[in-house]
């Protein structure tokens, strides 16, 4: 395992803050039995996929220097 990914693309991380969210929203009585976990980290997944690309395209467009 000598590849590396920044931490927003971590399964683990996002199926950590869906638990840590599912688990506070339970306490404070909000229904949570009928949320899909894996669902829920899929789509966030792919939410920050997309918007770490946009933030690239504008980043790179923004930009006032070339890259060597």
């Amino acid at each position: 395992m000598n590849e590396t990914k920044p931490w927003y693309l971590s399964r683990t991380i996002w199926a950590s803050v869906v638990t840590v969210v599912a688990g506070t929203g339970g306490l404070l009585g909000m229904p949570v039995e009928e949320v899909d976990n894996q669902a829920l980290v899929e789509t966030l997944l792919q939410a920050i996929t997309a918007i770490s690309g946009l933030l690239a395209i504008f980043g790179r467009l923004a930009a006032d220097r070339r890259i060597n």
